[in-house]
């Protein structure tokens, strides 16, 4: 491998999930922020959850409305 093109690999990179849950990894990346996680992924769970980033359910219900009237 060549010198100084590769980036810095870090061997505990830490991983904060928005459920709460935390753990390392190896990643290019120091700290890694992510909204789902093995711990909170419905498929992992078996539970089903909807997750609404940016409102889009309401904006779709909006616009389902809008075209009924």
């Amino acid at each position: 491998m060549k010198k100084g093109i590769h980036p810095e690999y870090h061997n505990d990179s830490k991983v904060s999930c928005a459920c709460g849950a935390k753990f390392n990894v190896g990643s290019t990346l120091p700290k890694i922020d992510v909204e789902i996680c093995s711990q909170c992924h419905p498929f992992f769970t078996g539970e089903e959850k909807l997750l609404d980033t940016g409102g889009r359910v309401e904006r779709f219900k909006k616009r389902q409305a809008a075209t009924k009237k």
